[in-house]
């Protein structure tokens, strides 16, 4: 019983650290969404200001600010917003400066070109994930993967085209979730020698049923916006891609003439709810992506679509 009692009271200790950090920033560290009652020396609060960086600059990451509401979009349509280390940190920093800007409310994640993102660069990425070592180690940043740590502000995503594995996964961490009807959805790096290591294993799980998901992770088939919208995925499907955007802004609008420390407190408490569970899991992603970069049957994955041939796996 004494041993009850002293868990309940830590449970109790730890949403109200995590609830007062939010209602007084300036005092505390914001609480590690891994573990609720440890202070993360690379999550410091402190006021930031989210600067824009224009389309027309040629950057990976575009920011645009319309009063209280952020538009972020992944800038990499010749390679179809596949994210490589350089957006995936830049979106990183984003996330943090607009999540410690007291000036902005609300944001929204979205793709440039014809596909919202067709996931992880593998290339580009390969040395991260074959060391087994998480993507992100810089200070002043969220993982746009949520794995320790996630925003304290609404995130909206906006899904269009081809949005496939790690897209599928970011999109997965937004709060709420707008596709235009020409989405197709896809987890399959199952049918490529690896496995989906951000997050999916988890937040699909979650959001869509054990079923609905492993229907889709197991077999590397794709889906698309009725299919989501029926596993509860998404929340709307707009009939373009620009009146998906629109309608985010409209939602958007709407957050952000809501109370700021209420919306605070009401993600809190709802990931309070949730992230002690997922912890365990999200913290051996990483690792679990590692083994599987360093296997034969990750190579012949990526020599038969080199290729552009049926892969042949032995399990090694």
């Amino acid at each position: 019983m004494k041993d009850k009692e002293t868990t309940d009271r830590r449970s109790v200790l730890k949403g109200a650290m995590l609830l007062a950090s939010l209602l007084a920033p300036s005092a505390f560290a914001t609480v590690s969404g891994a573990d609720l009652g440890t202070f993360d020396d690379n999550s410091t609060t402190i006021s930031t200001t989210l600067t824009e960086v224009p389309f027309g600059t040629g950057a990976t990451l575009t920011i645009e600010r319309r009063g209280a509401i952020a538009l972020l979009g992944i800038n990499r349509p010749a390679n179809q917003n596949r994210v490589d280390p350089e957006t995936f940190t830049a979106l990183a920093r984003a996330y943090y400066d607009y999540d410690n800007d007291p000036s902005l409310r609300a944001a929204i994640l979205f793709g440039h070109g014809d596909n919202f993102s067709r996931g992880v660069d593998v290339d580009a990425f390969e040395a991260i994930a074959r060391s087994g070592k998480p993507a992100m180690t810089a200070k002043n940043v969220i993982d746009p993967l949520a794995k320790t740590r996630h925003l304290t502000k609404p995130l909206i995503a906006v899904v269009h085209g081809d949005t496939w594995n790690m897209g599928h996964e970011m999109h997965l961490v937004a709060d709420i979730r707008i596709a235009a009807a020409d989405v197709r959805f896809g987890q399959d790096e199952n049918t490529h020698g690896r496995f989906p290591g951000g997050g999916s294993t988890v937040r699909f799980v979650r959001e869509a049923g054990w079923g609905n998901a492993m229907k889709y992770i197991l077999t590397g088939d794709h889906w698309g916006a009725d299919e989501a919208y029926r596993m509860g995925v998404i929340q709307e499907v707009a009939p373009t891609r620009q009146a998906a955007l629109e309608r985010a802004i409209e939602i958007a609008t709407r957050i952000a003439a809501c109370a700021p420390l209420s919306i605070k407190t009401s993600l809190a408490s709802a990931h309070l709810a949730i992230d002690s569970t997922e912890a365990l899991s999200l913290s051996q992603l990483d690792a679990q992506r590692g083994v599987l970069y360093r296997t034969q049957d990750f190579r012949e994955g990526r020599k038969a679509e080199s290729e552009n041939r049926s892969p042949i796996y032995h399990a090694q």
